[in-house]
């Protein structure tokens, strides 16, 4: 069954979480303790991150440097065909176009249609991935484009223009929306441009940015309504676990803390005290989005699984 019908399909507010797959040489333990850990609350289905490659400077024997490219973190189609068959809750692996050629792309797309992983979340992905004049003929550059190639794909058309057998099962996708805007955007209006083409073209629900005020949220769901987005827009959230995220989440992820938030989480002396605070707001933004009727709720569990539980054991 696709996301965007056991989403449709739970007859209360949805839960889901996505997890970061373990680093080269950790054991996917790692991940199952996490799954392990929530799976009581029934998610309908868990999100898998990719990482794209990062470059190093070797240092050679005459001295010189040269540039390698790594990955540090396994692909999510193996992770994602691993949860599946262990839990039998369905995969999201997360398809993205930086760091991932046009080609690469299409293997994981086959990849996933053997290990019956069918579900995705595509995205853009770092910014800072591609360098300057890298070759665009071989990369995305924009999640729309990348999105195309999952519909061809869908039809038995490759990324060559030669055509296949189209999967019995194809891949359906949820992609991404920003409440507070892209930070590339040049304004809402813009902003909302695009993701009506997502909508247009196929995206069978969107997964917000994380945020702490509901009411950017909800302001963000009208706005789109009246544009005529009306696929379900779930809400995206992560309780605050350090001191220091309440100046590195608003300017990694645009996201801003409402000053009564931000004033409980300056008083505090030691993470402990953050934790503790992050999970009495987030219990609260929950519950009030619930009240609203939200279909969903998708949390973001890095470095968070200890305080995602206490909130889900408090909203669900």
């Amino acid at each position: 069954m696709k996301v965007i019908d056991l989403i449709n399909g739970s007859k209360t507010t949805a839960f889901s979480f996505e997890i970061l797959p373990p680093l080269k040489g950790n054991s996917i333990q790692k991940v199952y303790n996490v799954i392990d850990k929530l799976k009581e609350f029934d998610p309908k289905y868990i999100n898998i991150t990719s990482h794209h490659s990062e470059y190093i400077y070797k240092t050679l024997p005459d001295g010189s440097f040269q540039k390698v490219n790594i990955r540090k973190r396994p692909g999510s189609v193996a992770i994602a065909s691993a949860i599946q068959n262990k839990y039998g809750i369905p995969a999201v692996p997360h398809i993205i176009c930086k760091g991932f050629t046009k080609d690469e792309t299409e293997y994981a797309l086959i990849d996933l249609n053997f290990l019956g992983v069918y579900d995705l979340l595509l995205l853009r992905g770092d910014v800072k991935t591609l360098e300057a004049g890298q070759n665009t003929d071989l990369y995305h550059e924009h999640a729309t484009d990348l999105q195309e190639q999952v519909n061809n794909f869908n039809k038995g058309i490759a990324v060559d223009g030669s055509t296949f057998e189209a999967n019995e099962t194809p891949f359906s996708y949820g992609m991404a929306c920003y409440p507070e805007k892209h930070e590339e955007a040049p304004n809402m209006e813009s902003d909302i441009f695009y993701l009506k083409e997502k909508v247009k073209n196929g995206a069978d629900y969107l997964v917000t940015q994380m945020f702490f005020d509901n009411e950017k949220y909800y302001s963000f769901v009208e706005r789109c309504r009246a544009e005529g987005i009306d696929v379900p827009i779930i809400p995206g959230i992560k309780p605050v676990v350090f001191k220091n995220q309440l100046t590195v989440l608003p300017k990694i992820f645009r996201s801003d803390i409402p000053e009564p938030f931000a004033a409980e989480l300056r008083k505090c002396k030691n993470d402990d005290e953050v934790k503790a605070v992050g999970v009495e707001w987030c219990i609260q933004q929950c519950k009030d989005l619930i009240a609203h009727g939200v279909p969903s709720l998708h949390f973001y569990t890095m470095m968070a699984t200890d305080s995602v539980y206490k909130v889900a054991k408090e909203v669900y």
